[in-house]
C-alpha cells in the first residue's frame, strides 16, 4: 500500500493556501470581469438573461436559481462556447460532475481568505445539510480516491467551520476497507487507532465508481450521496435522459439545456451505424468513467477502427455528434455545431477549450463558487490529415492516468480565470451567465432524476433504474444492489 494512504486528520487553524491550490494560483490576480459576475445578485442575472432571451419565463428562471436540490448539492458541468453555420452563439453542456475539482484552480476573491470558495460549498451545501439531521452524533469525514490538494482542502475548512477535527479519508478502489466500513444499519465508521468510530457526515470526493464502495442510502449524511452519480453527475447515460425530461418540462418556459446530438443505449456493435448517421463523424463515450477517459473522438475510419478494436468491462455506451471546425464537424438533424476556440495566438492559432464552471446549491438557491479552462494539447486544424489523432485537437481534459487509481496532471493546459489567461478565452459577461444557467439547469435535472429513483421509504426503485440503465456490468457494480 503506498505510503500517501493513510487516515489524516485536520484541526481548526490547519488550512495553508499553499497546500490546497496549485503554484501558479497563488499568485494570480481574479480577473475583473470574473469577480463582477460573481457579484452579480440573481435578479440582475435573470433580468440580463430575459432581456437577451424575451421567450425566457423570468419567473421560472427565478425558481430555478433558487432551487434547493435534495441529492447533487455540489456540482460542476463541463461547457463549450459553440457557434452554428449562421453564427449563433451558444454554450453547450459536454457532462455534469457529482464531486467536480476546481477550488485549486480558481484564482482568490478575497487575498486575506484563501478557503472562501471551499468555505461558500461547506456553508452552503454541508451546513443546510445537517440543519434538518439534529441530535446525531459521530465525526465528520472527507472521503477520497483522487485530488489530495483540494480533499484536504474542504477538511481543512470542515475544521474551521465545525471548530472540531476533521478525518480525511482514503477511499481507493484496492484498499477502502482498510479505513472505512458501513454498519448493518448503513452508518459510515472509519478505524481510528484500531478502532471503528461512527461518522455523522462527510463530503464525498470519490470518482471512481463510488457506487462500488459507498451504499446508495446511507444514514451517515454525506455531500454528495452516490444516488447523484447513479442519475448523470457520473453516468453519461442517465444523464443524457435527465436532460431530456428537464427540457420537456421547460420547454414552456423557452429554457433549455443545451447538448449536443445524443443517441444512447448504444452497444458496441451498433456503433459504426450511428457514427454513419452522423456523417461519418461523432463521439463515443463510456457512460460512467471520467477525468477524461473512455472518450473517443471518431473523425475517421482509422479511429473507428481502432475503437472497434479495444475491449471494454460495459455494454452499453453513448454516442454525441462531434463539435469540429467548420469544415469537420459531425452532420445531424439539429444541425452542426463548430468550436469558437480561443483567440488566435502570435501564430495565428485557435485551440479547442472547454469550461468547468463550480456550483453549490442550498437554502438560499444556487451560487456560483468558481471556474476554469482547458485547452486541447493542439491547435484546431482547418482541415483534417489522416494521420493525425483527433483527440489531441478536441480533448481538454487535464487528468493523465498513469495506473489504477494513480493520476498526473497536465496543468500547463490549464487556463486561470485570472489577468493573463482569461481574454485569451474570448468570453464576456453574457457567456458567463449563461454558462452559469446552463449548469443550474443541468444540475437541476440530475437531481430532479435522482429525486425520482429514490422511493418513499429511502431506497432505490431498483426496476426504474434498470430500465433506465440497461447495463448488466453496470449494475452489478452497484455496493447494495440485489
Amino acid at each position: 500500500m503506498p505510503q500517501t494512504r493513510k487516515l489524516e486528520i485536520f484541526s481548526p487553524g490547519s488550512f495553508d493556501n499553499n497546500n490546497h491550490f496549485y503554484p501558479k494560483v497563488l499568485n494570480a490576480e481574479l480577473h475583473p470581469l470574473v469577480r463582477y459576475f460573481m457579484s452579480l445578485s440573481k435578479d440582475r442575472i435573470i433580468n440580463r438573461y430575459c432581456h437577451l432571451n424575451p421567450r425566457v419565463n423570468a419567473i421560472a428562471l427565478g425558481d430555478y436559481l433558487n432551487y434547493k436540490c435534495r441529492y447533487l448539492k455540489w456540482a460542476g458541468a463541463d461547457l463549450f462556447q459553440v457557434t452554428t453555420s449562421g453564427g449563433q452563439k451558444q454554450t453547450v453542456v459536454i457532462e455534469t460532475n457529482s464531486c467536480p475539482s476546481g477550488q485549486k484552480s480558481m484564482p482568490m476573491s478575497d487575498e486575506f481568505d484563501g478557503k472562501k470558495g471551499y468555505r461558500l460549498v461547506l456553508e452552503n451545501s454541508f451546513v443546510s445539510m445537517l440543519r434538518s439531521k439534529k441530535n446525531s452524533s459521530g465525526l465528520l469525514a472527507v472521503l477520497y480516491d483522487k485530488n489530495h490538494m483540494e480533499a484536504s482542502g474542504y477538511a481543512a475548512t470542515m475544521a474551521d467551520v465545525f471548530d472540531e477535527d476533521v478525518y480525511l479519508v482514503p477511499c481507493f478502489q484496492d484498499d477502502w476497507m482498510d479505513f472505512s466500513r458501513y454498519s448493518e444499519d448503513r452508518v459510515l465508521e472509519i478505524k481510528i487507532n484500531q478502532k471503528w468510530q461512527p461518522v455523522r457526515a462527510a463530503m464525498r470526493y470519490v470518482t471512481q465508481k463510488p457506487w462500488s464502495r459507498i451504499p446508495v442510502v446511507t444514514k451517515t449524511r454525506i455531500l454528495n450521496p452516490v444516488v447523484g452519480c447513479m442519475a448523470g453527475g457520473r453516468n453519461k447515460l442517465v444523464a443524457a435522459k435527465a436532460y431530456e425530461l428537464f427540457n420537456a418540462q421547460s420547454f414552456e418556459h423557452g429554457l433549455k439545456i443545451n447538448t449536443p446530438h445524443t443517441v444512447y443505449d448504444v452497444s458496441k456493435i451498433e456503433v459504426p451505424l450511428v457514427i454513419k448517421t452522423l456523417g461519418g463523424k461523432g463521439v463515443v463515450k463510456v457512460p460512467y468513467s471520467n477525468a477524461g477517459q473512455g472518450v473517443f473522438t471518431i473523425t475517421s475510419q482509422r479511429e473507428l477502427d481502432q475503437f472497434m478494436k479495444d475491449e471494454f468491462v460495459y455494454d452499453q455506451f453513448i454516442v454525441q455528434a462531434l463539435i469540429g471546425n467548420s469544415e469537420w464537424s459531425s452532420t445531424c438533424p439539429d444541425g452542426q455545431l463548430y468550436h469558437v476556440g480561443t483567440v488566435p495566438d502570435k501564430k495565428n492559432e485557435i485551440y479547442v477549450a472547454d469550461m468547468r464552471l463550480m456550483v453549490t446549491s442550498g437554502d438560499k438557491g444556487f451560487w456560483p463558487v468558481g471556474f476554469y479552462a482547458r485547452k486541447a494539447l493542439k491547435p484546431l486544424s482547418k482541415e483534417l490529415k489522416g494521420a493525425e489523432e483527433s483527440w489531441d485537437m478536441l480533448g481538454t481534459n487535464l487528468s493523465v492516468k498513469l495506473g489504477e487509481d494513480k493520476w498526473s496532471s497536465e496543468t500547463n493546459r490549464l487556463m486561470l480565470m485570472d489577468r493573463k489567461d482569461f481574454n485569451i478565452l474570448g468570453v464576456g459577461i453574457d457567456e458567463l451567465i449563461d454558462s452559469y444557467i446552463q449548469t443550474v439547469m443541468a444540475t437541476i435535472a440530475i437531481d430532479q432524476m435522482a429525486q425520482n429513483l429514490i422511493g418513499e421509504k429511502g431506497g432505490l426503485k431498483r426496476k426504474l433504474f434498470r430500465s433506465l440503465n440497461k447495463d448488466d456490468s453496470f449494475i452489478g457494480e452497484i455496493y447494495d444492489y440485489q
